[in-house]
């Protein structure tokens, strides 16, 4: 075995710190505009959190894997939980709520950019 389920799981533990991380550095950079942009930022940025808490619950929810099956089958619904968030989220900020556009999006996005340093700086061993 290559990897621990232990050691996905911290994984998943700091990438979730780094996206809140990232995500309150991109609202103070939008508090410029105003709270609102910041707010839109903030939001925008916690559906990506909260969609990746979502899939990583999913996936290290403690029970018993009994192959790879089940688990390619948690990921798989994890990843469908992840998108049904993304996509009733960005609906209620942006078609409920009326929250600007780029904010919401500049938050997503930045929560994301984690992702691609994730396992780029993964710890020492």
């Amino acid at each position: 075995m290559i990897n621990s389920i232990a050691a996905s799981r911290r994984l998943a533990t700091r990438v979730l710190a780094w996206q809140l991380v990232l995500v309150l550095a991109a609202a103070a950079l939008f508090l410029l505009q105003g709270v609102r942009a910041a707010s839109a930022v903030t939001l925008g940025g916690m559906l990506v959190v909260l969609g990746t808490a979502v899939l990583g619950l999913r996936l290290f929810a403690g029970r018993q894997r009994v192959g790879a099956g089940m688990a390619l089958v948690d990921l798989l619904v994890g990843m469908a939980l992840k998108w049904m968030v993304f996509i009733v989220g960005l609906y209620v900020l942006l078609a409920l709520w009326r929250m600007p556009a780029l904010a919401v999006l500049a938050g997503m996005g930045a929560a994301m950019a984690v992702n691609l340093f994730a396992l780029r700086f993964k710890e020492q061993a």
